[in-house]
């Protein structure tokens, strides 16, 4: 590289300067910059700049690029200008840290996560890949992430696809800003894991400091949107599906999309992002849902033969693994848990996203917090993911019930031995080479700068990281030896024993909190099903909610058993729920509730399931709870 005759004192600038620079064709103007101890340097295609001059005020340096656009520059933060005139030599040095200049259209900084605003990006590819500078869009993103911290997460969208710094060519960029993670590596990690698990269409990492008009706004990672398309999940144009379990996303948190339901089976709040705008139909969220059923259905069945023909094993292991080793607490809302499918082809789970909530993340200090790593112990799924007996025992049952096929369950304890020895050590050597960066160019120090987390440094927060992770495997390979498999020959078939109907009175005005409980006779239960209290392993009971046809209803309480149920006695979910149960460690004292918002009636009946396995069938009891509501404190 040589660098041309463009160079020009600050003081002739300051005098005004214009000139046309249309013939200077593959060439790229350099503005250099010395602040807050950093070498900053923003390139421009010559070929786009109309002229450049200094402000009347003689504060700010003025690139007129692409005919409309305005780059203002402080003066006073302008070192020099030139003029780059042989092409860079790329490294494809993916660790660097690369610079990304962004330039709104009216100079307002970007406030809104529903609406674009016009801009102009330079991205600064450091040598190691092509610089770019185009028109493009940027606007907020994210949920929490958005609304809860200062430090704000961006979607950039170009104008025309293009590939920036080595990653294939879409529209659609993602800027994370990370804020609640000293480290800036929880997402990384997974994702440089996830790649190397083979998990498809896994997303990149590329750490950028970000400009906004000038303001610097401190390290971002720049990856992938996660949508459909050649070069990001590439699921056909036509049969292609892609879909987010992700309670924000659905009926609940967005009631007046078109593009969400209720699954059908397991009733998780479900978003279709695949097909999409042009390919979308009245029909396309039905549809979607009906293929998904039969999937939910095989696994409600526990059928692992049918199973095996609709999703990807492999896949769902590794990703139910991972989300496991992260402890990723997201996996029981569920949030950001992505699944596609190619036409006739089986589900697949992916791509990964979204791992700040994991790490044992302190969520009592969620809105400022940024403390992660105090407990490697602890569980989304548990010591028995078929019990769901972790500390998210309302993980839905659709990641869990597999754990009742012995198949399954001995090919997932398989995939954790043929990578247990191995899942730190590759992910977390990836990390150091850009943590190394990170470091000698005193990115980390700026970004603390401008981001102060008090009793926190990068350095100790990298450290206390590394050695959670390596407990958490160690833990890991324990806990997966451990879950029992599951002996299923002895059961060939149901048979309803009776049903036993229990009287319970809630007061209104405890809402949540019923000093009341759903006390089950042990010995009537017993009775029924014709077995002795010798006979009897608690440990085999299963309890299920009811839907009025006697077909099992999913758990969406927060204990190892219980249900969520409507105005009609049918299982649902709490946005709609009116009455409760939740069972955990006592199974003949249940505790129960309601919903105030909803439930202003005088009763309700609902109808839980005690089941067994004995001598080669599986013995079930219906308790029929009939709730009256006391409203006489009005």
């Amino acid at each position: 590289m040589t660098e041309g005759s463009f160079f020009r004192p600050l003081a002739v600038l300051a005098c005004g300067l214009s000139m046309a620079t249309a013939g200077f064709s593959q060439q790229r103007l350099h503005v250099h910059s010395s602040v807050a101890d950093g070498r900053w340097d923003m390139p421009v295609a010559t070929d786009s700049i109309s002229h450049i001059d200094v402000s009347a005020d003689l504060k700010q340096l003025q690139l007129h690029v692409s005919g409309q656009t305005t780059l203002p520059l402080l003066l006073s933060q302008v070192d020099s200008l030139t003029v780059e005139t042989d092409p860079i030599e790329e490294t494809k040095d993916k660790y660097e840290v690369f610079q990304l200049f962004v330039y709104t259209d009216d100079g307002s900084d970007i406030t809104s996560k529903d609406y674009y605003t016009d801009c102009f990006i330079n991205l600064n590819g450091r040598g190691a890949f092509s610089n770019y500078s185009a028109n493009a869009k940027i606007r907020g993103r994210g949920n929490s992430s958005f609304l809860w911290y200062d430090k704000k997460p961006y979607r950039l969208k170009l104008n025309e696809k293009h590939k920036l710094l080595g990653l294939d060519k879409a529209k659609s960029w993602v800027l994370l800003a990370n804020y609640r993670d000293v480290t800036d590596l929880m997402n990384t990690f997974v994702f440089e894991t996830g790649e190397w698990l083979g998990l498809p269409f896994t997303n990149h990492t590329r750490y950028v400091e970000l400009f906004v008009n000038g303001d610097y706004k401190g390290v971002y990672q720049l990856t992938e949107q996660v949508q459909q398309g050649k070069n990001r999940v590439n699921v056909s144009d036509d049969g292609g599906i892609l879909i987010a379990l992700d309670v924000d996303d659905g009926p609940n948190e967005s009631p007046y999309a078109d593009d969400n339901c209720w699954t059908s089976v397991y009733r998780m709040p479900l978003c279709v992002k695949y097909p999409d705008d042009e390919r979308f139909t009245p029909n396309t969220v039905d549809s979607v849902r009906n293929v998904f059923a039969q999937l939910e259905q095989a696994i409600k069945d526990k059928d692992y033969a049918a199973v095996k023909q609709q999703l990807d094993i492999p896949s769902f292991i590794k990703f139910l693994q991972l989300q496991e080793f992260i402890y990723n607490v997201e996996l029981s809302a569920p949030r950001s848990i992505y699944m596609h499918k190619d036409g006739d082809g089986p589900w697949v789970m992916g791509p990964l996203w979204d791992f700040d909530a994991g790490y044992d993340f302190d969520w009592s200090n969620m809105y400022t917090g940024h403390t992660f790593f105090a407990d490697y112990h602890e569980t989304v799924m548990g010591t028995n993911p078929l019990k769901r007996n972790g500390e998210y025992s309302y993980v839905p049952q659709f990641f869990t019930d597999l754990f009742g096929c012995p198949e399954f369950v001995e090919d997932y304890k398989a995939q954790w031995l043929a990578v247990k020895d191995s899942i730190v050590s590759h992910g977390w050597d990836e990390c150091m080479k850009y943590v190394a960066q990170l470091r000698q160019q005193g990115t980390m120090q700026r970004e603390a700068d401008r981001w102060p987390v008090s009793g926190k440094s990068f350095d100790s927060e990298v450290e206390k990281m590394h050695r959670w992770l390596q407990n958490r495997a160690t833990f890991m390979t324990d806990l997966i030896a451990n879950i029992p498999v599951p002996d299923t020959t002895q059961v060939t078939g149901g048979r309803l024993c009776g049903t036993l109907p229990v009287n319970v009175t809630m007061n209104w005005a405890e809402g949540y909190d019923q000093t009341s409980k759903v006390r089950i006779s042990r010995s009537q239960v017993l009775s029924l099903m014709g077995i002795g209290r010798s006979q009897l392993n608690e440990a085999n009971i299963d309890i299920v909610p009811l839907y009025a046809d006697g077909s099992e209803g999913p758990n969406n309480t927060q204990g190892v058993y219980g249900g969520w149920f409507d105005e009609n006695g049918e299982p649902f979910d709490w946005g709609h729920g009116h009455v409760y149960i939740e069972v955990f460690d006592d199974l003949w004292n249940w505790n129960c509730g309601l919903h105030q918002e909803h439930c202003w009636d005088d009763e309700h009946t609902v109808t839980m399931q005690m089941q067994y396995p004995h001598n080669g069938e599986l013995l079930k009891v219906n308790i029929e709870v009939h709730f009256t509501i006391e409203t006489d404190w009005w």
